[in-house]
């Protein structure tokens, strides 16, 4: 070690012999990318254009809660049966722990929410899942608040307008969960015998039982762009048949063509369609 070598300290003014430029600090969350065309936008742009990209026009998935916001009347919603929550009403392992984690992401106490609004001035009834809690799937407590929701718009009056979301029927509740296509379809079809509107709006993705019942009994079937629309899956159908599907199959044009679905309408532009359905089938405006 050389004693006498003297090493000067550093000023702060100086310039480092490091050749790394320091880049500004960008926070993760002002930008989000968009999956179907790898652009990157400002996520307050996205929120203003309504979740959808402005390059490629992809829906991003939105909350329930997003979903209330942009398609009833400021301030007009009013939530029914708020407190109803699942159990695991057949002991069914890690259940408690899979409801306790779909509650902490979602913010909510089950995949469906409901209630009454006004839509363009006329009082609705609204039904939206949530695929944030475990992925919308139908439990015996997503098919009470549904059937309870289409029951007073029975008794009310009242047109119904229902967003889906969901993988299907819960698992963790084995044969209950199942009951659930059969008593929300009996209130859609008491609902309907009463001459009311029943709207339905798929969005993605909407599978499994909710698809084989509530979500393809309404009166005008409307779909978001791209939305997957299935009972079972493209993959299980694959390894079922042990042939290609084409790119598009299930898809919400790809069902278009077929007949299931009645139209595909933007995010953007999919309020003013409701209000325009409401209007056409006479359905009244509250006084104000």
């Amino acid at each position: 070690m050389d004693l006498f070598t003297f090493i000067k300290p550093k000023n702060e003014l100086e310039q480092s012999d490091s050749t790394e430029v320091k880049k500004p600090y960008v926070p993760d969350e002002m930008w989000s990318k968009c999956p179907e065309c790898g652009t990157m936008l400002l996520t307050t742009d996205i929120e203003e254009n309504l979740n959808v990209c402005s390059k490629c026009n992809h829906h991003f998935h939105i909350s329930a809660r997003r979903r209330i916001e942009i398609t009833a009347d400021k301030d007009s919603f009013v939530e029914m049966d708020e407190e109803l929550e699942s159990e695991n009403i057949i002991d069914f392992p890690g259940y408690e722990e899979k409801l306790e984690k779909g509650r902490a992401k979602s913010g909510e106490k089950e995949s469906v929410i409901c209630g009454t609004c006004t839509i363009g001035g006329i009082k609705t009834v609204l039904v939206v899942m949530n695929a944030d809690f475990m992925m919308g799937s139908m439990g015996t407590v997503t098919g009470d608040k549904i059937t309870r929701a289409f029951e007073f718009a029975t008794e009310n009056c009242l047109p119904v307008i229902a967003f889906t979301v969901s993988g299907g029927a819960r698992m963790q509740e084995g044969i209950l969960s199942l009951m659930q296509m059969a008593k929300t379809s009996g209130a859609v079809k008491r609902h309907s015998d009463a001459g009311l509107l029943y709207i339905t709006v798929l969005t993605d993705p909407t599978t499994g039982g909710v698809t084989a019942s509530f979500a393809m009994e309404g009166d005008i079937i409307i779909a978001e762009p791209k939305a997957l629309i299935a009972f079972a899956g493209p993959r299980v159908i694959e390894q079922t048949i042990r042939q290609k599907l084409p790119r598009d199959f299930q898809t919400a044009e790809f069902v278009l063509q077929k007949g299931f679905v009645d139209k595909v309408v933007d995010r953007r532009t999919l309020r003013n369609t409701l209000i325009k359905l409401l209007k056409i089938h006479n359905c009244q405006e509250v006084e104000a």
